[in-house]
């Protein structure tokens, strides 16, 4: 994208009927590292790349717990997930006040596009330039939603977002028919793989991915790095005993995203 006389403000439309500042905040979240949530008819499984901007740093929290049962993975600016995840928290906390229940997944997704639609139509303001994945189970089923910048909410059986999210969802749409009768541990295994589709040959390891489930008498949990790194070898083993497959594809470097900061 080039810069023009339509873009220098969130309200100003173009002659194509475009509006250019929330279009870059939708680039925003490509930018960020990849984010991928799954969900069969009692789970809800989010798992994202973490990667450290440099060797002497930690890495960039990127899933948040919502509440017991809702919880949201960020692809983006990391600074903007924080507030909305706030945001989500005081609307989860509210709600339980007053109704003594917790709060219904779709009404809090459609609290967060109206929020984020509001920079949208405010001159002082800037578009948020996150992509939130909200997983979440209530008396419905299980739910993944994705919130756009631009205000708009999608649900989705699986999805995935950030930088070279592409490669996790063409792995998702050959898979995707075999979710809704999966156990927890089925879905983990699968976002596992379509994590490591995203890092395009670098290798998987529990230090640079996080997940978390949430489900049927399974409160929203981040599982620990040492789980991880035993789905993840238990995988790699059956991969190895299978027929080798040569990697033409390009060696990629492993810095963090740029929108990760």
């Amino acid at each position: 994208m080039f810069r023009n006389q339509y873009d220098t403000d969130v309200t100003t439309w173009s002659p194509a009927g475009r509006l250019f500042q929330v279009e870059y905040a939708m680039e925003a979240v490509k930018q960020g590292s990849a984010a991928i949530g799954l969900r069969s008819k009692t789970h809800v499984v989010l798992a994202t790349v973490n990667k450290a901007n440099s060797e002497l740093s930690s890495h960039q929290k990127k899933i948040f717990k919502i509440d017991d049962h809702i919880g949201v993975a960020i692809a983006g600016l990391t600074a903007d997930g924080r507030v909305l995840s706030r945001y989500l928290r005081s609307e989860c906390i509210n709600y339980s006040f007053v109704y003594e229940s917790p709060l219904p997944v779709g009404r809090l997704v459609v609290q967060l596009a109206d929020k984020a639609q509001v920079c949208t139509q405010r001159s002082w303001k800037r578009p948020y330039g996150v992509g939130l994945l909200v997983a979440g189970l209530d008396e419905s089923g299980a739910h993944l939603y994705y919130n756009c910048p631009s205000g708009n909410y999608f649900e989705y059986q699986a999805f995935a977002i950030g930088s070279r999210s592409q490669a996790a969802k063409t792995y998702l749409e050959r898979k995707f028919e075999t979710f809704a009768n999966c156990s927890s541990d089925d879905l983990v295994k699968d976002a596992l793989f379509a994590i490591k589709e995203t890092l395009q040959g670098e290798k998987l390891t529990s230090s640079i991915c996080t997940v978390a489930v949430v489900g049927v008498n399974e409160p929203f949990h981040i599982i620990d790095q040492q789980t991880v790194q035993q789905l993840i070898d238990s995988f790699e083993i059956r991969e190895e005993a299978a027929e080798p497959v040569t990697d033409m594809q390009e060696d990629r470097s492993p810095e963090a995203a740029p929108m990760d900061i």
